[in-house]
């Protein structure tokens, strides 16, 4: 692997492609694209969509310093802005019309936390002082209205009245707490942190990470549980591929971020355990890419696109922990070459959504909707550059 390479991708593929989705009607970006490549102006936009736009663009421009990603990164953050922070009861909504009105007023906290995410981003990009202002009224916002003395709560109504969980529930159960929310909440914290170095914020990164080593992680399997009721217990016999892989790289984030030598030392077996049973368990050695998931004895063979960008930077960093474990170097770069040969739209330059075991997509996947966006494999591009240069 060379950085030249995720380089070019990112410049000759994934910009263009989403550069095109700039709504200079009504703001932010278009929030859905056909398998064709066309957009419908008319679209639902998700403010979980619009943050990762603003987030890749920020990163973007961060690691390329070209002021058009940094032009991008304005327009999408006026949009988040002013159209998707609620100034009557705090927070972000969960959707807006194409016009910028209010679709869905759910708050959900992980969609707070992704907008922190973005912000934070978009303050170490650009410097504007109010991004990072923006940033912790939401972080006050999960701290004081999200959360009990046991961990996160997921879904609220528009005033932040509890209600049900659909948004992040999956596999037929109804979770109250979710390992997926909790992880994204770290995930937006460390970058909140790295812009700011926040005390408060420090605090709440080592919370989290007590969260994931004393209820989520289960040492025995070397997996994080998935779904649980309040008391964190398990919902459901699942394993998340994608998400333990994920969870590997970004708890030790969390853990460099924060640059707490007894955190990283307290993390470092969950960190490890994670990669192995990643590879152990997922890796498919005849098309060389992760598997989905697997619920109870069976495995969810598909291959689908984010688990793919997540798996090559949480292989190559459990390959730059542990150096003579050469099998994560070697199924980072297998994974990479099945990136390219697989998931990659050779007409856009963007990514299939899902690839079935016989490599043979299903070809009227969209190509953008609410959940699809340059967050997973703009960020691999972006990770990759950074440690191979």
């Amino acid at each position: 692997m060379e950085a030249k390479n995720f380089q070019a991708h990112l410049e000759n593929n994934l910009i263009p492609f989403w550069n095109k989705l700039k709504d200079v009607r009504n703001g932010g970006f278009y929030g859905y694209v056909d398998s064709d490549g066309s957009p419908d102006p008319k679209a639902v936009k998700g403010v979980i969509l619009n943050s990762r736009i603003l987030w890749f663009y920020s990163s973007a421009y961060q690691l390329l310093k070209k002021e058009e990603l940094l032009h991008m990164a304005d327009h999408a953050y006026a949009f988040l802005v002013d159209h998707c922070l609620d100034s009557q009861y705090g927070g972000v909504y969960w959707s807006l019309h194409f016009d910028g009105t209010v679709c869905d007023d759910i708050k959900h906290t992980y969609n707070q936390a992704f907008a922190i995410y973005a912000l934070s981003a978009y303050y170490l990009a650009s410097g504007k002082k109010e991004a990072l202002d923006h940033a912790y009224a939401l972080y006050r916002i999960i701290e004081e209205k999200c959360r009990d003395r046991d961990g996160y709560l997921e879904a609220f109504q528009c005033n932040f009245t509890p209600a049900s969980n659909e948004k992040l529930s999956e596999n037929g159960v109804m979770a109250e707490r979710t390992m997926n929310t909790l992880l994204h909440v770290l995930e937006a914290y460390s970058e909140l942190y790295r812009a700011d170095h926040s005390d408060a914020v420090g605090d709440s990164i080592r919370s989290i990470l007590d969260l994931f080593q004393d209820k989520v992680y289960n040492p025995e399997k070397q997996i994080c549980e998935v779904f649980f009721d309040m008391d964190y217990h398990t919902l459901i016999n699942l394993e998340s591929f994608g998400h333990n892989i994920e969870a590997s790289w970004l708890i030790d984030r969390g853990c460099s971020v924060l640059d707490d030598e007894a955190y990283q030392k307290k993390m470092l077996p969950m960190i490890g355990g994670l990669a192995e049973a990643a590879y152990r368990n997922a890796f498919d050695k005849e098309q060389h890419a992760l598997n989905n998931e697997r619920e109870g004895q069976k495995i969810d063979r598909q291959k689908i696109w984010w688990v793919q960008a997540e798996s090559v930077i949480g292989f190559y960093n459990a390959y730059q922990k542990n150096p003579d474990q050469k099998e994560y170097l070697q199924a980072a770069e297998q994974i990479w070459d099945f990136i390219r040969r697989h998931v990659i739209d050779a007409k856009s330059g963007e990514w299939i959504e899902s690839i079935p075991a016989d490599n043979h997509p299903d070809p009227k996947q969209p190509l953008v909707h609410p959940w699809k966006c340059p967050y997973h494999n703009g960020r691999m591009c972006i990770e990759m550059i950074q440690r191979l240069s």
